[in-house]
């Protein structure tokens, strides 16, 4: 079968349209997921690579996106014309690349007329309109943000300083240059650079193109940490500016830069110390909105700024004290008029639309869902979102006018999760979508005419189609604690048999883990972990647990102060609901989790004796002391009449003379995020307590341990594998 005719049998049971292709049939896959560890984690993967990086075109004709059709790593650019429905592969860095592990190349604009730029290994490189790349401002390390003016004549974006000790600084700084020059050195310098502690994050183009606001971190008061650890045979150290619980975190200010004439003025939120969301300039640019709240994420508040003058106003302001969620966005209203706001102060994440300073919010969506994110069409009055109306687990993109009305669905029927790349003039939209049956793909959606998606891409191996990958299905039920209704994603066997009684993973643990997209979790590449236990005969549970994201602010604030407590509970109920309707057995449960995962984790072993046979803790948070300052969203803030005994309450370590469970641990040394320090002090408690436990450590390993490489991927995942199949495979004595 040809490879155009493969791709049509394969997305047409997606309902995804491919032009000319008729359905085939297809071979009779084998009953359950066959591949060991080491065949689902290739250089060359089963499930392809994901498309990513998409840039449209000026005039919305084209999408740009990097991809590799052959399943490695490295990607190359590719584009995909809108009207002719053609794809083809513009650059061939990949012939020459002799690292595995390489990206390739991360991101991509066009330019216009034929011309693109793109970066490659952290270097800027320039294609022009007969293919020609050459190498441009070899001098600026670590490009990256590229972004063109919205005349199309000035290219933005962000590069590292070069250190004092020849490697490169942590700070970013802003540059332009102009899009048609073609001399290697044209760069000028707007922002940034005077010192490493202080830093671009992001920036943004005003409409006119003669402006640019930027958001500038200053990390000056914020504590360097020394992380010592051994790799390759010596001590080495990963110096990090990390803040705890208490210390001073990084501030942010808003700079606008005039291009002409490189004046630049800061604005800054009504608190120095608050943590800004997001930030926009209005479309005649005379004013700016900072979007931003305190360090607990209590209050939100929005400043309107004039430009010209750094005037600040006070726009709006909200207080909830069991707040955990900061997932507010502000942007301009069409025609400038105030501004559209997503907040949950009325119980969901809801769209609203507040004219004037400190006037009511006129709410424009409304109901027992919630908004993820939404972009503006100023220039039709739209509002495009992306929601779980249809279903908790899933996002798809909807339409609603700015001034209110109905709202309509874009996306097409086929379940899953869509995050889209809107055209300039709001056409269609690039869309990475995947669900639990789908690889991440790039589809085209048609904004204007809907019906089916266009596929671009296919990006699993033909091998692929030969297994029966998990049975992915979602169940609601009640908390066995207080009866709140609660929402998992189940996978089971695909020769599932309801006559058994399986052994079941909670697992990976963590918040927002009910997704309807391949592996559930985009951010782990857990996927090929879970089809393996799957294929080996476990069930799979994931729980939306008090604190996620989709279920209203109430079912959220259950979590306030309770780390290890209701989310743990929540992780039960489902437990017990398998065991109940005859899924699952009882005796042969485990849990495992990273990070924040890794707590809970830890936490359910220690307070839930018996109902796990065994649990495994990747890089676990086992001590909330040391945790991001932003993690005082649930926990609260180190002071108080409550402490210490709030903050030990929270943390496993305290806990930890109560596990009798068989335990697990996985850390990696050069982790920033939870210290390898903190999971050896919760080893030492494990040893004085004569509690036996296994220890895999990686050494020079990240937080995203699972992510370093694949030869480390390959040896956690099977150490994983081997521990849970000695505590629960064997079946039961009678």
């Amino acid at each position: 079968m040809s490879l155009l005719r493969r791709m049509g049998a394969f997305l047409m049971v997606l309902g995804l349209a491919v032009p000319g292709v008729a359905a085939q049939p297809a071979k009779a896959p084998v009953a359950g997921t066959t591949l060991s560890i080491d065949a689902l984690y290739q250089p060359q993967s089963i499930i392809g690579t994901p498309p990513e990086g998409y840039s449209w075109a000026a005039d919305g004709s084209r999408v740009l996106f990097l991809w590799n059709d052959e399943g490695r790593r490295f990607r190359d650019i590719w584009v995909h014309a809108v009207a002719g429905g053609t794809t083809s592969r513009l650059t061939r860095a990949a012939d020459s690349a002799g690292d595995a592990e390489a990206i390739g190349i991360a991101e991509v604009v066009d330019l216009g007329g034929g011309r693109l730029a793109y970066v490659l290994a952290g270097g800027l490189y320039l294609r022009g309109s007969d293919g020609t790349v050459t190498r441009i401002e070899p001098g600026l390390p670590s490009v990256r943000q590229l972004a063109l003016s919205p005349d199309g004549r000035t290219l933005a974006f962000v590069s590292d300083m070069p250190g004092i000790d020849g490697g490169t600084a942590r700070g970013g700084v802003l540059h332009v240059r102009d899009a048609g020059a073609t001399a290697a050195t044209a760069a000028r310098r707007l922002a940034g650079g005077d010192d490493a502690r202080v830093y671009v994050k992001d920036f943004q183009w005003a409409h006119d193109g003669r402006t640019i606001a930027f958001d500038e971190a200053d990390d000056r008061l914020m504590p360097e940490r020394d992380i010592f650890y051994y790799a390759d045979g010596k001590l080495q150290n990963n110096r990090v500016a990390r803040a705890f619980p208490g210390d001073e975190t990084t501030r942010d200010r808003i700079g606008t830069v005039d291009l002409a004439s490189g004046a630049v003025r800061f604005h800054a939120p009504a608190d120095p110390r608050d943590l800004v969301w997001n930030y926009g300039l209005s479309r005649d640019g005379r004013r700016l909105f900072i979007n931003a709240s305190d360090l607990e994420a209590k209050t939100h508040r929005i400043t309107v700024h004039d430009v010209a003058s750094g005037e600040r106003q006070p726009f709006y302001s909200w207080h909830d004290p069991l707040h955990v969620r900061p997932d507010w966005q502000v942007e301009w209203a069409p025609g400038d008029d105030g501004l559209i706001i997503l907040t949950d102060r009325d119980g969901y994440f809801q769209l609203h639309h507040q004219k004037t300073a400190n006037s009511r919010p006129r709410r424009l969506t409304d109901g027992r869902w919630e908004v993820a994110s939404f972009t503006v069409d100023a220039d039709h009055g739209q509002i495009y979102f992306l929601s779980n109306a249809a279903h908790l687990a899933e996002r798809q993109i909807y339409r609603v006018p700015a001034g209110g009305g109905a709202v309509t669905r874009v996306s097409p029927a086929t379940p899953g999760t869509h995050v889209p790349v809107y055209a300039p003039q709001f056409g269609h939209a690039a869309s990475f979508f995947s669900n639990d049956s789908t690889p991440p793909e790039l589809v085209l959606v048609d904004l204007a005419r809907g019906g089916p998606a266009v596929a671009v891409t296919r990006s699993p191996r033909p091998e692929f189609q030969a297994q029966r990958w998990a049975d992915v299905r979602y169940m609601t039920f009640p908390s066995h604690v207080d009866g709140t209704p609660l929402v998992a994603r189940v996978s089971l066997p695909a020769n599932y048999d309801p006559a058994k009684r399986y052994p079941l993973i909670v697992g990976s643990v963590y918040s927002d883990v009910v997704r309807n997209q391949w592996g559930g979790r985009r951010a782990h590449p857990t996927w090929g972990l879970d089809q393996y236990l799957v294929g080996q005969g476990y069930i799979l549970l994931n729980v939306n647990v008090r604190g996620s994201w989709g279920q209203g602010r109430v079912q959220r604030e259950g979590q306030h102060h309770s780390y290890g407590e209701t989310d743990i509970n929540d992780l039960e109920s489902g437990v017990r609901h398998l065991v109940a309707k005859g899924y699952v057995d009882p005796k042969r449960v485990g849990i495992w989790g990273s990070s924040y995962g890794g707590l809970m984790t830890l936490m359910s072993l220690a307070k839930k004796p018996g109902v796990y046979a065994a649990g495994i803790a990747g890089a676990p948070a086992s001590n909330v002391w040391h945790a991001y300052p932003s993690e005082m969203w649930i926990m609260g803030p180190p002071t108080g009449a409550d402490m210490p005994g709030r903050y030990a309450a929270q943390s496993p370590l305290y806990q930890s003379r109560a596990i009798v469970d068989p335990l697990m641990i996985i850390h990696g040394t050069r982790d920033p995020v939870v210290l390898y320090s903190d999971t050896a002090a919760f080893s030492q408690r494990l040893i004085a307590g004569e509690q036996p436990f296994e220890l895999v450590t990686l050494p020079g390993g990240n937080h995203a341990w699972a992510s370093d490489n694949l030869a480390q991927t390959r040896f956690a995942f099977k150490k994983m594998t081997a521990f849970f199949d000695s505590h629960l495979k064997p079946e039961p004595k009678p």
